[in-house]
């Protein structure tokens, strides 16, 4: 079992090659998921992608768990001209970290994201239109008994190991205490049993950015007039918290970006290289993610 090989494309030694994401529903009427917050929903659709070729004992698999706002790509390319890789090409294939000449490794977009599997800009069911304001709240354990019924639909009983960060570690984690049974080890990285005083902080105002947005409108947003602004403030102020004060010092200092003197102008956008870079951060992240997605998954991050 291995996910489908599309065009003839030699990526190189190490790569698992040409990839495609491949999706299956989950938790059809009247099986629908129970939430923690006792909402049912169903169904539910999952991306995800596969690398490397499950045992015929169905003992080699891993799991990836992907952080905030990741995706189920995390290895090889979509197409010959798309030369942009999965986001952790350089730790999956042949003869690396996770080297897909011995395992199967599985990696999903999570429940509540916005690349694929059902969340807020996914369709309701019951009304025609996107769920937005309407999806129901979810938990880290909410997101984590999807995959494990993914899992458990690729026939796989027991995971050789589940691995994560930041966001998917609390999901690594969560596995480790609600399926105990079903996997035999974890790889946690940058992650925490919980999400700290602090951090939950960060989060509220990277949400009250995005509410106070007048593009928000309760959530009811279309693609053309979404919540840019707000987003992008969100996704700035995010990336401050990603970075340690050692790191941004050595990577940024207080060095201008286009000048060697003060422009002294207030309005004046990127004038030291760490406002250049969070200005470029946040740009880059509205095309390609979600403001209701990003509510409710640092939402989740605050009850773990």
């Amino acid at each position: 079992m291995s996910t489908q090989v599309m065009e003839k494309f030699d990526p190189g030694e190490g790569s698992v090659g040409l990839v495609e994401t491949q999706f299956t529903t989950l938790f059809e009427p009247p099986h629908s998921l129970v939430l923690a917050s006792g909402r049912e929903l169903g169904p539910i659709q999952v991306a995800y992608e596969t690398y490397g070729t499950l045992a015929p004992n169905r003992d080699n698999a891993i799991f990836i768990c992907h952080a905030l706002t990741g995706d189920a790509h995390a290895a090889g390319w979509h197409s010959s001209e798309n030369r942009k890789p999965g986001w952790w090409d350089n730790f999956i294939g042949p003869g690396k970290g996770l080297d897909t000449n011995e395992y199967f490794v599985i990696c999903a977009n999570i429940l509540g994201g916005c690349q694929g599997t059902t969340g807020p800009s996914s369709l309701n069911p019951q009304t025609g239109e996107p769920y937005g304001s309407d999806f129901p709240v979810i938990t880290i354990g909410d997101i984590v008994q999807v995959h494990a019924a993914l899992v458990q639909s690729l026939g796989i009983e027991k995971l050789l190991g589940v691995v994560g960060g930041s966001l998917g570690g609390m999901q690594a984690l969560e596995w480790a205490a609600r399926f105990p049974e079903q996997i035999q080890s974890c790889l946690i990285l940058a992650s925490a049993a919980n999400l700290s005083a602090q951090g939950i902080a960060f989060n509220t105002v990277g949400r009250r950015a995005i509410l106070a947005d007048p593009q928000f409108q309760n959530g009811r947003y279309n693609d053309e007039e979404a919540p840019q602004y707000g987003l992008a403030l969100a996704r700035m102020l995010a990336h401050i918290t990603y970075l340690s004060e050692a790191s941004i010092e050595m990577k940024f200092g207080r060095r201008l970006q286009d000048s060697d003197t003060f422009a002294y102008d207030l309005m004046r956008e990127t004038e030291f290289q760490i406002e250049s870079y969070l200005h470029y951060q946040g740009r880059q992240f509205v095309e390609r993610f979600d403001a209701n997605s990003y509510l409710y998954l640092t939402k989740a991050m605050d009850y773990f």
